[in-house]
């Protein structure tokens, strides 16, 4: 008997085997592309694409213990991953969860419950809704009953790989990772759009901390006429299809896995998978160039030789000369920074061979290289000459870029205390340096006195206006970035203030693309004979904006003062100012959803550092879209600081006799009263605000539906529950419904007639980025019922408060 129970025993382990085996191997290869709302992806899982193409899970890059939710070719174990969810958010451990939330938003979280949003959910309902990966790499949220309703795909949101079928644009950029094993976001950006030199054509465009860094041929219709080099291979590895404002492409043969990827360094390249060779080919690649503008930042030193070494080689691309050290030991194209501030009077000059010279450059008449080089140490704002026969003398002024090894001498200047056993010779220099600055200061006043005789214009002291630009320059406040250029610098940078680079007009004077010398770009801003505005809004704006640093801001980089002619120099933004997008049908629809939220969002980091964190707290007085300018990557950048004001943060409201701002724009109880506040600016944003939402102008030459204005019909369908009739058509159906309704909501609370009534902008930015923030209901906006002139209706500037001509409000 019991050997009958054994032999039953073993018969049975022996049945149960083949059935466990078959129950594994069943789970093995029963895969899913897709989760639904209460199904989640844990470390360790997958997705699957129905065709088995492309593979999402968690990882980790290199080295790293951190987890990412990546894809990559599942035909390519553990291959580089084209897309990532969280670049920026990593999960420390393996205890992280891709799932939907309570609200049908897409999240990864770990361990501890803190979770990041990949994707927005909206638009289909809360049940109706699944993540799937799909066969062309793209992961996105779609409708369970209807996959053609997609409310959210990672095509629309790159990481730094470009698949065949994805759509490039200047809006929709691939980004480097940071390191080999941080795919955090980097220092490059890719995309396709208006070429830089010719508006009517487009190109690629690789940008390095928002400065060109390469650009390709313009786009003329051919498949091949971006990227020429490319007909020198065999077999021509992808072919282009664009238009004007985007751009895709598909691998040449068709249906081999490709991909084009923005490298670490900046490199721009083509691979595609070798079947044969399991292994990913490298058929072209955009190296990084010491030709380059700026490619090693300000007194870095590109080294030619180390773009030809191998990689074991470990040279340095870009190094530091004598006396400097890099501004970040991590990422040596940051540029260098002096160890030791120049002391003007005392300073020493080294030598460094072999250079190649950068172009900016002075020339002087002097024959001798003891005269040239006494002729850049009496003047402080020389950092280098150069001295040769054939050349003659040559200073540079300012931070020093571009430089990079070949057969020249350049002599830097240093402080003396970075040269060792060398004796300080001061004397020689620091009388001639004290006589020459009498000697403008002097020549300064009498030749503004002069011209000023017998007019009737009230000018600060001419004497206190170059006390202050001379004290700005060399205080630490401004930087080492902030110059001062002659006018025949301007005129050389400008074509002579050439129709051609003329940008536009405001209430200050034109505006003109400028070039330096060293290959930068700036905008030059040139005070108008017959503007309103004059040296008090001039030297505003050198005092406040050299001061201010943030990356919603635009950037002073310096001025010109001689004679009549005032100038500021700015940094240049090649996608020109807000307006020039929004109020243009045909280029609104290029302001895609998540572009317009991310200029909403860092209008308000502006305001918000200009009203609570910057070292002097500042009104702005003048906000509108075309003071919005736009960067390379698109990025807001608030400008025009001239009607700007200082205020005491401890204080509450300020009066001026003097209304200066823009119809529209300005707050009932500025316009009216004269009276500002931090509050004057918030209900500026709140129609700025309600204008990118909508594409409409506020102040328009005709109502918007049954209002007279664009505030009138915000609040008409607000309070009639038809707010979706605001959005602007070329959103419908592409963004984000609930977003879109917060930030109306946020623009009707910040439009409130009532100052006490408006949010702070710090309460402002946390009601659009935090979703669970409740919203207190908005009271009726200013200026409800009014028609307001445009911009072109009314000159820019300022205007008495007795000449106003704004009429009593109706409706209050």
């Amino acid at each position: 008997m019991l050997v009958e129970i054994s032999y039953l025993k073993k018969c049975t382990v022996v049945l149960l085997i083949p059935s466990v085996l078959a129950i594994r191997c069943f789970a093995a290869t029963t895969t899913r592309d897709s989760i639904a709302l209460n199904e989640s992806i844990s470390d360790g899982q997958s997705l699957i694409s129905s065709n088995s193409k492309f593979v999402l899970e968690f990882f980790s890059p290199g080295a790293s213990s951190h987890r990412y939710i990546g894809i990559w070719y599942y035909s390519v174990p553990r291959g580089t991953a084209v897309w990532i969810a969280n670049r920026n958010n990593p999960v420390q451990d393996k205890s992280g969860v891709l799932k939907f939330d309570d609200v049908g938003n897409l999240i990864v979280q770990n361990g501890t419950g803190s979770s990041f949003v990949v994707a927005s959910g909206s638009g289909v309902g809360l049940r109706d809704r699944e993540a799937a990966i799909l066969d062309t790499g793209n992961f996105v949220l779609r409708s369970m009953a209807n996959h053609s309703n997609t409310i959210w795909e990672s095509f629309d949101y790159p990481t730094d790989t470009w698949l065949p079928g994805m759509n490039i644009t200047l809006g929709n950029l691939l980004k480097s990772w940071k390191t080999y094993d941080d795919p955090a976001t980097g220092d490059y950006t890719f995309g396709f759009g208006p070429s830089i030199v010719n508006d009517s054509a487009s190109q690629f465009v690789i940008n390095w901390n928002r400065n060109s860094f390469w650009t390709s041929a313009p786009w003329n219709g051919d498949t091949n006429s971006l990227i020429p080099e490319l007909k020198s291979i065999g077999i021509i590895p992808v072919s282009f299809q664009c238009d004007n404002l985007t751009c895709m492409y598909t691998p040449n043969p068709a249906g081999i896995m490709s991909k084009i990827v923005l490298g670490q360094s900046g490199s721009l390249n083509i691979t595609q998978f070798d079947l044969e060779g399991k292994l990913w080919t490298l058929l072209w690649r955009q190296p990084p160039s010491c030709d380059v503008s700026n490619l090693c930042g300000v007194y870095g030193v590109c080294n030619n030789s180390a773009l030809s070494a191998p990689v074991s080689a470990q040279v340095s691309l870009c190094q530091c000369p004598e006396g400097f050290a890099q501004q970040d030991p991590s990422n040596s194209r940051k540029g260098c920074t002096r160890q030791t501030p120049l002391q003007c009077n005392g300073d020493r000059f080294i030598d460094m061979l072999n250079m190649t010279l950068p172009d900016y450059r002075q020339k002087l008449s002097v024959v001798e290289k003891s005269e040239c080089e006494f002729a850049c140490m009496k003047d402080c704002s020389c950092t280098a000459y150069a001295h040769s026969l054939p050349d003659g003398c040559s200073l540079w002024h300012g931070n020093l870029t571009n430089l990079q090894d070949g057969v020249e001498i350049l002599h830097l200047r240093i402080a003396a205390s970075e040269l060792h056993g060398h004796k300080m010779l001061w004397l020689a220099y620091v009388l001639p340096s004290v006589a020459f600055l009498v000697f403008c200061l002097i020549s300064y006043i009498w030749i503004r006195r002069w011209k000023n005789k017998g007019k009737g214009k009230q000018y600060d002291h001419p004497l206190v206006m170059a006390s202050d630009v001379i004290k700005l320059w060399e205080s630490e406040d401004t930087g080492s970035h902030f110059m001062m250029l002659s006018f025949s610098q301007i005129e050389n940078a400008t074509d002579n203030f050439s129709t051609e680079n003329k940008l536009g007009e405001g209430g200050f004077g034109p505006v003109y693309k400028g070039n330096l010398p060293n290959g930068q770009d700036v905008a030059v801003k040139r005070l108008a004979a017959n503007s309103g505005q004059g040296l008090p809004e001039f030297k505003n704006e050198i005092l406040l904006i050299a001061k201010l640093q943030h990356s919603n801001l635009v950037g002073l980089l310096g001025c010109c003062i001689d004679g009549e002619e005032m100038l500021l120099i700015y940094e240049y933004m090649p996608n020109k100012s807000l307006d020039f997008f929004l109020f243009e049908q045909s280029r609104r629809v290029f302001l895609v959803w998540a572009m317009r939220l991310n200029i909403i969002e860092g209008i308000a980091q502006g305001l918000i550092y200009l009203h609570k964190h910057s070292r002097l707290r500042i009104i702005h007085r003048d906000l509108k879209p075309s003071n919005i300018l736009l960067d390379t990557d698109m990025n807001p950048k608030i400008s025009d600081f001239g009607m700007a004001r200082i205020f005491d943060p401890k204080g509450g409201l300020a009066n001026t006799k003097r209304v200066v701002g823009t119809y529209g724009y300005m707050a009932p109880e500025y316009a009216m009263a004269g009276i500002f506040s931090v509050k004057s600016d918030v209900y500026s944003y709140g129609v700025l605000l309600l204008e990118i939402i909508s594409g409409l102008r506020n102040a328009a030459a005709r109502g918007h539906g049954n209002s007279l204005n664009l505030l009138g019909h915000a609040w008409e369908l607000w309070k009639e529950g038809r707010w979706r009739e605001l959005i602007d058509k070329s959103l419908h159906g592409a963004c984000p419904e609930n977003m879109v309704l917060r930030c109306i909501h946020v623009g009707l609370l910040c439009v409130q007639e009532n100052a006490a009534d408006r949010p702070s902008m710090a309460e402002v930015i946390s009601m659009i980025t935090n979703e669970n923030a409740t919203l207190p209901a908005p009271k009726q906006p200013g200026f409800l019922s009014m028609l307001l002139p445009t911009e072109a209706d009314v000159p820019e500037g300022s205007f008495s408060l007795n000449d106003l001509s704004i009429t009593a409000l109706d409706g209050r």
